[in-house]
């Protein structure tokens, strides 16, 4: 699941190489209630919904994302605070069309839009990406070595959860950001074996636990600037989700699923 970005320190350990791809993602639709789990400022009360797709596009990945989150602050105040997010990101990993839309009260607050691509297995040793973005202005950004897309994130993710592993680093870009790849954390605290769940179609699968953290690069950051806890299913679903925003906490648990055909 990729991050909005309206809105305990970890130090990066090691950087990953590309994932064996070994990960089949399930195309699906999906929608989750998002509840207030804590404060730590002005907001009293907050709930809304998110959206989430994935559709197999062929010779790539289309994602969509919608989130709607309606807070209540201490004074009584009331905010609607959105995002619209999507993406096409080649099944490869190496390209990536991006559009990311927020609002607040409906009034458009950021956009960023572009296209990105990152060197393929084999490249030079150094060789760098690059996004060109179109919005909010035109401008050509370098991504650093080992840089790699969303999915392909989420795939090496789950990957390392399956080999194992606790904690893996490695710069991201999603296009969320108009200054470029991020760097992320990711510490995995469970692969767990398949156990009853009312969506039969995750009953079957194992599933992990995990940390995503999320720094900004350019300014050496080690706080990061959002946080996700999630339990990814091994097709790549997610069930639970906890949206770290800094000054509340945001959870979202799974509503409704539909597992798409696969187009190719």
């Amino acid at each position: 699941m990729r991050r909005p970005v309206w809105l305990a320190a970890f130090i990066l350990l090691a950087a990953l190489p590309m994932p064996s791809m070994a990960v089949d993602l399930a195309a699906h639709r999906a929608v989750y209630k998002l509840t207030l789990a804590s404060s730590r400022g002005a907001v009293s009360d907050a709930g809304g919904t998110m959206a989430f797709e994935l559709v197999d596009a062929c010779e790539g990945w289309a994602t969509r994302q919608r989130l709607r989150i309606n807070t209540t602050t201490d004074a009584g105040q009331n905010i609607e605070i959105g995002s619209d997010y999507a993406t096409l990101e080649a099944k490869d990993g190496l390209s990536l069309r991006f559009n990311m839309r927020q609002t607040t009260e409906q009034a458009v607050s950021s956009e960023t839009e572009g296209q990105a691509s990152v060197p393929a297995p084999g490249a030079a040793a150094g060789a760098a990406g690059e996004v060109r973005y179109t919005s909010p202005q035109a401008k050509t950004l370098a991504l650093p070595p080992g840089t790699i897309m969303p999915n392909t994130h989420t795939i090496a993710a789950i990957d390392a959860a399956r080999d194992g592993k606790k904690f893996i680093a490695i710069p991201l870009f999603d296009g969320t950001s108009a200054d470029g790849a991020q760097d992320t954390s990711v510490a995995i605290f469970s692969w767990d074996k398949p156990a009853p769940h009312k969506f039969k179609v995750l009953s079957t699968l194992p599933s992990s636990r995990m940390r995503i953290a999320f720094f900004d690069r350019n300014k050496g950051a080690t706080t990061p600037d959002y946080e996700l806890g999630i339990r990814y299913w091994e097709n790549g679903i997610a069930d639970e989700i906890s949206m770290d925003f800094g000054d509340f906490v945001m959870r979202a648990v799974l509503q409704q699923l539909t597992v798409l055909p696969k187009a190719c």
